[in-house]
């Protein structure tokens, strides 16, 4: 009979494999990226896995489409950081919120701020969600300005710096990490402030974009 246990347990027994290798590699994807950032082979994300290459491309045919599942949920995360701050009725606080939220979650995975800034054109939910992230970042930046507390000289590009400086301390254990993200975050806030700001050189030609490199 064609819904014979025994008929049916090798096409289950198949799914369910596929399925258990589905977990393995999107777990060794995570913790590459977290550890190695976005350019980690791919064959050492197979590796980790326990799978072959070829079972890896099965899955997931890009590296575009393994990080995009990967970074997923990541990104929503980020993109709600945003809304929170923007939903802040005192624009400083949900400035300073925003930033060091969106640092901490940088310190844990030092693959999401490469996830976050690289545009997958096939991903169209993923690619709606980080812009709409990345012009809510510009909005809270000019509520903050607008409110008299973040200095009037801060720019796009000091958000970049932020991220760059914090992504060099967010090195060694994950407590290190978050405890030297904590401390360069917490200095970087107070000179922030528009109160007392003292004239600064000028901001250097970068964009969110030039934190990575193209995504292969």
């Amino acid at each position: 009979m064609p819904g014979h246990p025994s008929q049916m347990e090798p096409a289950q027994a198949l799914r369910a494999d596929a399925r258990h290798n589905r977990v393995r590699i999107l777990e060794a994807a995570r913790d590459s990226f977290a550890t190695r950032g976005l350019d980690v082979p791919m064959a050492a994300i197979a590796r980790r896995a326990g799978v072959g290459v070829a079972t890896l491309y099965r899955r997931f045919p890009s590296r575009e489409s393994l990080i995009t599942e990967v970074f997923g949920d990541e990104l929503a995360t980020c993109a709600s950081v945003v809304d929170e701050a923007l939903a802040d009725p005192d624009p400083w606080r949900g400035f300073c919120s925003l930033i060091e939220k969106v640092c901490a979650m940088q310190a844990a995975d030092r693959g999401f701020t490469d996830a976050f800034l690289t545009a997958f054109p096939d991903a169209i939910d993923y690619e709606r969600t980080r812009v709409r992230a990345e012009r809510g970042l510009a909005e809270v930046m000019r509520r903050a300005k607008a409110a008299g507390r973040l200095r009037a000289d801060f720019d796009l590009a000091d958000l970049t710096l932020v991220l760059k400086a914090n992504f060099g301390v967010a090195t060694g254990t994950s407590q290190a990490a978050a405890a030297s993200s904590r401390r360069l975050v917490a200095y970087l806030l107070q000179s922030f402030r528009a109160e007392h700001a003292e004239p600064l050189p000028p901001a250097p030609p970068l964009t969110l974009g030039s934190l990575h490199g193209p995504a292969s």
